[in-house]
C-alpha cells in the first residue's frame, strides 16, 4: 500500500473503498489508465429513468394547460423527478466499480452544466441531459461532447436558446422578435474559448444569429421536448464569427461554428487549464497546461488521450494531497470508505444540501468552483465537522476507526490524527475523527 495509490484512488477516483488501495498500489497509474480505455457500463442506480424529451414534453403540457393546479402539480412532480434522479446519482458514485470513469463524468457535466437554480422547467431534466450528452462522450472526442451539449433540449432551455429568433426571418417578422445571445455567449465563455479567448461582441452576435432555429419541438407537434432544426426563425444571410464567413446554411452554419471552436487553440488552452486545475492544483503549473493544451490539438481533442496525458504528468502525483473535495466529493468518499451507504438514497441530496452542494444546483452557468478558497471558511468547515460527526453516530464502520483510516487513506494517515483516532472518547468520535481530518478532506 502506497502514497500514490491513496492519490490515484482519491484524486483521478471518488475515494478508496476498504481493500482497494492494495489492489491500487500494485501499479496505481495502471489502475487509472485501465479506467480509460472504453466507457463504463451505465451504473444499476440510473438505469430505467426516463429520458429528457419524455419529461420536458411532460413539463410543456402542464405550462400550455396553464391551469395554476395544473402547474403546481407539475411542478411538484418535476421535484419528485429532480430528487430521485439526484438521488440515484450520488448513489452510482459511492457504488461504482469505475469511479475514474465517473469522475470525468461528472468533472466534463459541471462544465457544461445544467442547474436547476432559477429555472422551474429545467427541474427535472439535469440527470437525462447528463446521461444522454456527458456520459457517451468523456472517452471520445470534445466536439462530439460540445455538438451533443449544444443539441440537447436541456441546453436549449436552459440557455434561452428557445426563445431565440432571427428578427430577419420568417418567425421573426411576423413576431416582431429577436435575438437571445445567452447560448452563444456561454458556449464562447464558458464551453470552449474562455473569457479571454480572443473574442468581441459582435462575434456573440452573430454567433446568436447563427444558432436561430435550434430549438425543440412544442408540444402540439409529435414527439414534443426534442431537438429539432426549425428554417422558419433561422436568421437568414451570412454571418462572420472570429473572423470567418460563414455562408447562408441553415443548420451547417452551427455544425460549423461548432467545429471551429471545438479545434481552436483558445479553447486547447482552456479545457487544459480546467483539467489541470481539476486534477492537479488550483493554480496549476503553466508547463502541465502547455503539455495538455498541445495533446489536445494534436489530437483533434481526444478526450481519452488528454486525459491518459494528464495522469502521465508527474505534476498530478505529488508528494502530499492539495486539493480540497468538495461537499459533493466528500459525501462520496465518505460512504465509499464505509463500503456504500444503506439508508435512504435521498437523505444523500438532504446532506449534500446541507454541505451548500445539492446535485444540479450550481449557482451559474460556471457550474461549481474547482478551488479551495471557494469551499473552505469557518462556517462550511464547522459544517463538515457537524456532518462527519453525523455519519459518525449513524454508521459505525465494520473495523475499529484506526483501521479504517489506514485501509482507505494508506500511509497518508498523519500522526496526528492517529493520535486523534486512538484516544477519541469513543469509536463514533474516532470515525468522525477520520472524516474530518485534513487528509481524509483533500484529494
Amino acid at each position: 500500500m502506497t502514497a500514490p495509490a491513496a492519490f490515484a484512488a482519491a484524486r483521478f477516483g471518488l475515494g478508496a473503498r476498504p481493500g482497494e488501495l492494495t489492489t491500487i498500489g500494485r501499479d496505481p497509474r495502471g489502475w487509472v489508465e485501465s479506467q480509460l480505455q472504453r466507457n463504463a457500463p451505465l451504473p444499476a442506480a440510473l438505469t430505467g429513468l426516463r429520458s429528457s424529451s419524455e419529461i420536458l414534453a411532460d413539463a410543456l403540457a402542464a405550462r400550455a394547460a396553464g391551469a395554476q393546479q395544473v402547474q403546481k402539480l407539475a411542478r411538484e412532480q418535476l421535484r419528485a423527478v429532480y430528487l430521485n434522479e439526484a438521488a440515484a446519482r450520488t448513489q452510482a458514485a459511492i457504488d461504482t466499480d469505475h469511479p475514474v470513469f465517473e469522475r470525468l463524468v461528472q468533472f466534463w457535466s459541471n462544465h457544461f452544466t445544467i442547474s436547476v437554480q432559477g429555472k422551474p422547467i429545467v427541474l427535472g431534466i439535469p440527470g437525462a441531459y447528463e446521461r444522454e450528452a456527458i456520459r457517451p462522450h468523456v472517452l471520445g472526442r470534445f466536439e462530439d461532447m460540445l455538438r451533443a451539449v449544444v443539441e440537447h433540449p436541456a441546453m436549449l432551455v436552459y440557455l434561452d436558446n428557445v426563445q431565440s429568433i432571427g428578427p430577419d426571418s420568417i418567425g421573426g417578422r411576423r413576431r416582431n422578435k429577436g435575438l437571445n445571445e445567452n447560448l452563444a455567449r456561454e458556449i464562447m465563455e464558458l464551453h470552449t474559448l474562455g473569457v479571454n479567448g480572443g473574442y468581441s461582441q459582435d462575434d456573440v452576435t452573430s454567433f446568436a444569429k447563427v444558432l436561430t432555429g435550434w430549438t425543440i419541438t412544442p408540444v402540439r407537434e409529435t414527439d414534443p421536448g426534442r431537438f429539432r432544426f426549425l428554417p422558419q426563425i433561422h436568421q437568414p444571410g451570412d454571418k462572420i464569427v472570429l473572423g470567418r464567413r460563414y455562408t447562408d446554411g441553415g443548420k451547417r452554419e452551427g455544425d460549423a461554428v461548432l467545429h471551429d471552436l471545438a479545434h481552436h487553440a483558445s479553447t486547447a488552452r482552456f479545457i487544459a487549464t480546467k483539467l489541470a486545475r481539476h486534477f492537479i492544483a488550483d493554480d496549476p503549473p503553466p508547463a502541465a497546461i502547455d503539455r495538455l493544451a498541445r495533446r489536445f490539438q494534436d489530437s483533434g481533442g481526444d478526450l481519452a488521450a488528454v486525459t491518459r496525458a494528464l495522469v502521465a504528468s508527474p505534476e498530478a502525483w505529488p508528494d502530499s494531497a492539495t486539493k480540497i473535495k468538495t461537499p459533493n466529493e466528500l459525501v462520496i468518499s465518505a460512504f465509499r470508505a464505509l463500503g456504500g451507504y444503506p439508508g435512504e438514497p435521498l437523505r444523500l441530496v438532504r446532506s449534500l444540501g446541507v454541505l451548500d452542494q445539492a446535485p444540479f444546483s450550481a449557482p451559474s452557468p460556471a457550474g461549481w468552483p474547482d478551488k479551495a478558497a471557494d469551499w473552505i471558511g469557518p462556517e462550511s468547515t464547522m459544517k463538515r465537522i457537524e456532518w462527519a460527526h453525523a455519519v459518525a453516530e449513524k454508521l459505525p464502520p465494520a473495523d475499529s476507526p484506526l483501521v479504517l483510516a489506514s485501509d482507505v487513506l494508506g500511509p497518508t494517515v498523519s500522526a496526528e490524527t492517529k493520535f486523534a483516532v486512538e484516544h477519541a472518547a469513543s469509536a463514533p468520535d474516532g470515525l468522525a475523527y477520520v472524516l474530518a481530518s485534513p487528509e481524509f478532506q483533500r484529494r
